[in-house]
């Protein structure tokens, strides 16, 4: 099994990459410079036409969607025990949660940062007004699941799950609301899978020092 990611720090990617470093599998990474327009240059755009992060090239192959890749790689690497076996109780949990954060988290927050820009600009404060609802319900979600005595979101142990929803929540802190501030059982859950060593390597690969544990 071969991959090549291509990444932005702290974008899309960072869930992809981070558990490419948690199984502790061979992989090649590929820094695209969203700054300078990189991802949009015709040899990257021969990989990924939408222009976007990520891109996991699997053998040969290049892949898309992080949601997408994560479940890919989970089943192509079972025994790194990252989701639940098809046929397991936890199955049915663990793909709620992977579709529940695709289909209305991302789309939320794409809608928060983009919304000057994916459509019209006048009517851009509407839209971000309803995504930062949906942003903010989606962590009280978080929250009441966390303080019904979860550890993690499905199978009672680290899934992909909890690996999109980590990266989902980075991207709060500097929002109006920050998923630290205000849900008291998500900021105790997010503190403690920062504090994972696969965690803080994905950090220093990918050069961020926002968000991170005060300890660390």
């Amino acid at each position: 099994m071969s991959y090549v990611l291509y990444y932005s720090p702290g974008a899309a990617s960072m869930p992809v990459h981070w558990m490419l470093l948690e199984m502790g599998v061979p992989f090649e990474a590929r820094l695209v410079d969203i700054d300078t327009g990189q991802q949009r240059d015709p040899e990257y755009l021969r990989l990924n036409p939408a222009g976007r992060v990520p891109t996991l090239v699997v053998d040969g192959v290049p892949r898309h969607e992080s949601a997408a890749l994560l479940m890919l790689l989970a089943e192509r690497h079972a025994d790194a025990g990252l989701a639940p076996a098809p046929g397991s109780a936890a199955r049915a949990e663990w793909l709620e949660w992977m579709i529940y954060l695709a289909n209305t988290l991302l789309p939320a927050m794409r809608d928060w940062f983009y919304a000057d820009s994916d459509g019209d600009a006048a009517g851009a404060e509407a839209v971000r007004a309803l995504a930062r609802r949906r942003i903010e319900e989606a962590c009280a979600r978080l929250d009441m699941h966390f303080a019904a005595g979860h550890a993690y979101l499905a199978s009672g142990k680290l899934s992909t799950a909890d690996l999109l929803a980590l990266v989902l929540m980075r991207w709060t802190r500097n929002m109006p609301r920050p998923a630290t501030v205000g849900w008291p059982h998500l900021a105790s859950y997010i503190r403690r899978l920062r504090a994972l060593p696969s965690f803080i390597e994905v950090n220093e690969r990918e050069k961020l020092t926002e968000w991170r544990n005060e300890d660390q």
